[in-house]
């Protein structure tokens, strides 16, 4: 079996508020060890349970957080920026399943550091289907005909995924009590969860269905101010629906959906505030 891990940083156990996940802030180094030890334990467990190959793809950011000689020696990681696909770089039908880990809620949500891509986001949708970054994930691992078979992070995380997908197994390492503040586990502890949970997962990869995207999907997204849409708007191809502040993008499938998204969010994080 091989396997896709993609780790954000927002879900790590006793990760709160932009100290812990801004690069030039206190927390953040003591925060990056947190993360690699929490990849490792799911990292080890699918190597323990017969995988063969596991692909890991930073995810935060510049998307350089994890510290590979922290890692499961046979470990493959996808890290540094700028790639195509982003969060989802390097995945494709080749993998059997896929895992998200660190994965928080999206921005319309509660949860912590809940957000879509950028904070100037409010919602984004695959058709009809509001939708995340694990639900955008989630999509293009569709594609490829690969199932997620486990999402960790904080209770809203959980809740987002097994409303995506049926069957799906998740890890909570800590409960929501706001946008930053958490009840967590220790790091030991949710080690022991994630292990648990993993081997669950594998145990299970059976019971879950690909969360299979639509062929012609219309994304749209909804930025925070009118500024932001239009510098998204710039993008060829978009439209702005008139008297909101969404943008809308036919594409041809999910991949050039998927990287509209991207090119529409970085330009729309141009917008100077006054």
């Amino acid at each position: 079996m091989k396997l896709y891990i993609s780790v954000d940083m927002e879900g790590i156990t006793g990760l709160v508020d932009h100290t812990h996940v801004d690069s030039d802030k206190l927390n953040y180094e003591r925060s990056r060890i947190i993360m690699t030890d929490e990849a490792n334990y799911v990292i080890t467990t699918a190597f323990e349970e017969g995988c063969k190959e596991v692909v890991v793809n930073d995810s935060h950011s510049k998307m350089n957080n994890l510290l590979i000689e922290r890692l499961h020696p046979e470990t493959q990681l996808i890290t540094g920026d700028v790639k195509p696909f982003s969060m989802v770089q390097g995945l494709d039908g080749s993998f059997a399943g896929a895992m998200f880990v660190g994965y928080h809620a999206r921005a319309s949500l509660q949860g912590v550091m809940s957000h879509s891509m950028i904070f100037g986001v409010r919602n984004m949708y695959i058709n009809d289907v509001a939708v995340g970054e694990m639900g955008f994930n989630a999509y293009v691992a569709g594609y490829y005909d690969v199932p997620v078979l486990m999402v960790a992070g904080d209770d809203r995380a959980a809740i987002e995924a097994e409303q995506l997908i049926p069957n799906i197994t998740t890890a909570i390492v800590k409960e929501t009590i706001s946008r930053s503040a958490a009840k967590s586990l220790t790091p030991i502890k949710a080690g022991q969860i994630l292990r648990e949970k993993t081997a669950l997962a594998i145990k299970n990869k059976g019971l879950i269905k690909p969360f299979t995207p639509p062929d012609r999907p219309l994304l749209g997204i909804e930025f925070a101010n009118y500024g932001q849409a239009e510098w998204a708007n710039l993008m060829p191809g978009t439209e702005i629906i008139p008297g909101t502040t969404t943008v809308r993008f036919q594409a041809k499938n999910i991949l050039e959906a998927y990287q509209a998204m991207l090119v529409m969010t970085e330009l729309a994080m141009r917008t100077t505030f006054c």
